[in-house]
């Protein structure tokens, strides 16, 4: 579905993405692992279309992105609920989920995935008249995959969903992962929590300082040394 290759991303002479290749299969969730500063969120918005790839190329269903406006790649069916969650907090909660749909005419299709969105997470449905901007850090996380949502991805980028977030939200924020890929939504993951993303994976990768150093199946993963010994705090 999603296809990588050889990217090179550069802010002015450095290098933040160093020649990374990968797959996305469809109906798989892929998580990309890697500490700050590996180039994990560069790779993200390269993907969506919000930086230029120095070299490379991006292939999703079989067509090339890399050079696509980033609204237009969102029309194309690849979403992105970006690190930091970017709501609109003087907009309400309904307004913000809105704004996922902004391409759509289909204005009964419109209301099905706004419902749709209200039944994953009820808190944006009892306060869906609240401004935005009241709401905590997990329900702002709600709030922004719920956004990106509304755009009807096929493909959906999650940039840290559950950072800053209680273990109890991390939980919400997983078990909605898995009901989007039991929905048949592909998602590429970029998360903190490596044994959770890992556990949930169908395959993952790992980013270190630009560059690709491991990858293999979700399992594979959790049982490798070096990923239990960097990411998973076990010697």
């Amino acid at each position: 579905m999603l296809e990588v290759k050889d990217l090179v991303v550069a802010y002015g002479k450095v290098k933040a993405v160093k020649g990374t290749s990968l797959t996305v299969e469809k109906r798989q969730v892929v998580s990309l692992l890697g500490t700050n500063g590996a180039g994990k969120t560069t790779t993200l918005r390269t993907i969506s279309g919000l930086l230029r790839p120095e070299s490379g190329e991006i292939w999703f269903e079989g067509e090339r992105i890399d050079k696509t406006p980033a609204h237009q790649v969102v029309i194309k069916g690849l979403a992105h609920s970006p690190e930091g969650r970017r709501i609109f907090p003087k907009l309400t909660v309904e307004d913000n989920l809105l704004l996922g749909a902004f391409a759509r005419k289909d204005t009964a299709g419109i209301a099905t995935d706004l419902d749709r969105v209200f039944a994953l997470f009820d808190i944006l449905k009892e306060r869906r008249t609240q401004p935005a901007g009241t709401f905590s850090g997990g329900e702002q996380q709600m709030l922004a995959i719920g956004r990106a949502m509304l755009s009807r991805p096929r493909l959906l980028m999650l940039d840290e969903p559950s950072m800053g977030l209680s273990p109890l939200m991390m939980q919400k924020i997983m078990s909605t992962i898995r009901a989007l890929q039991a929905e048949g939504v592909t998602i590429l993951l970029v998360e903190q929590n490596a044994a959770a993303a890992l556990r949930l994976s169908d395959r993952a990768y790992v980013l270190e300082v630009g560059s690709i150093t491991l990858e293999g199946t979700g399992q594979q993963l959790l049982g490798d040394d070096r990923v239990k010994r960097a990411y998973l705090g076990e010697d």
